[in-house]
C-alpha cells in the first residue's frame, strides 16, 4: 500500500476528508449537507497542509464513492476523478456502508455490523459485514430497499429477529450483531422491533478515516474507471458468491 493517500467523502451529510502520511493521520469533517463543493477541497488542502505534503507527492484517491445523497456521490466522485486525473494517480473506491462498519469496528470492536443510511421515504441503503482474520468482509452487497421488504429478507431475519432462526444463529456464533448509520436513527422501530441488534448511536456518518484503512484491501482503479454506486434500482436481494 502506498505511503501517502488522500481519502475524500461527500455521499451523505458529511464532509470529510483524511491525509494518510507514512503512520500520521490528518482528518477534518463537518456535517454541510449542502456546502460540499465549497468546503471539500478547503479540506484537502488544510489537511496537505498539516501533513506536510502537496498534492503531488500524494501517491493515490480513496473514494467514498456511495451509496449515498445523488448529488453528494456525483460532487464527490467528480472531485476525486479531477484530482486523480491531475496528477495520473490511482483511485481506490470504498462504499460508504463499509466505511461505517470499519467506523464501528474501530471505535467499538464491532465483529457483526448491518449497516444502514437513511434514503428517504421510508427506504435505506443497506448491507452487512462480518470481520475475519482482522479484515472487513462484506457478507451481504450493498442495496437501497423500502423498509417492508427489508424485513421481509431472510438474512436480514436471522441477524435481527427472534425466532428460530435467530436462536441457530446464536448457537453457532455469540458474535453481537452491530447496527451503524442513520437508518437505524430514522427507522430503529421497523429495523430493530425485536431489539436484538445494538444499534450505536455514535456511528451514524461514515468518515473518510475509516476509508483509508479499507483502501488496503481494494482493487484501485485508474480514473477514468471510476463510477458512482448508487444502488437503486439494482436491489437483488442475494448474498454474495459462496456466502450461506
Amino acid at each position: 500500500m502506498t505511503a501517502v493517500l488522500l481519502a475524500i467523502d461527500t455521499s451523505t451529510e458529511q464532509c470529510s476528508v483524511a491525509l494518510k502520511v507514512g503512520d500520521k493521520i490528518y482528518q477534518r469533517a463537518a456535517i454541510t449537507p449542502r456546502e460540499h463543493s465549497q468546503r471539500v477541497l478547503g479540506f484537502v488542502d488544510e489537511v496537505l497542509a498539516e501533513g506536510g505534503v502537496t498534492l503531488a507527492e500524494v501517491e493515490g484517491i480513496v473514494c467514498g464513492y456511495g451509496p449515498g445523497s445523488f448529488t453528494g456521490v456525483r460532487i464527490g466522485v467528480a472531485i476525486c476523478q479531477g484530482l486523480a486525473f491531475s496528477h495520473t494517480l490511482p483511485v481506490y473506491p470504498v462504499s460508504t456502508l463499509a466505511a461505517l462498519a470499519q467506523q464501528a469496528v474501530r471505535m467499538h470492536g464491532a465483529q457483526c455490523v448491518l449497516s444502514a443510511i437513511d434514503a428517504r421515504m421510508n427506504e435505506v441503503y443497506l448491507a452487512a459485514y462480518t470481520v475475519q482474520d482482522e479484515k472487513l468482509l462484506e457478507t451481504v452487497a450493498p442495496q437501497m430497499a423500502p423498509l417492508a421488504a427489508v424485513s421481509e429478507q431472510s438474512w436480514w431475519q436471522t441477524l435481527t429477529a427472534g425466532g428460530d432462526d435467530a436462536a441457530e444463529l446464536s448457537r453457532k456464533q455469540t458474535i453481537e450483531v452491530t447496527g451503524a448509520g442513520t437508518g437505524w436513527q430514522a427507522y430503529g422501530e421497523a429495523l430493530n422491533p425485536n431489539q436484538q441488534v445494538h444499534v450505536l448511536d455514535d456511528v451514524t456518518l461514515p468518515l473518510a478515516v475509516d476509508m483509508l484503512t479499507l483502501a488496503q484491501s481494494v482493487q484501485p482503479l485508474a480514473a477514468e474507471q471510476l463510477e458512482p454506486l448508487y444502488v437503486r434500482n439494482e436491489v437483488t436481494w442475494q448474498k454474495l458468491p459462496g456466502r450461506s
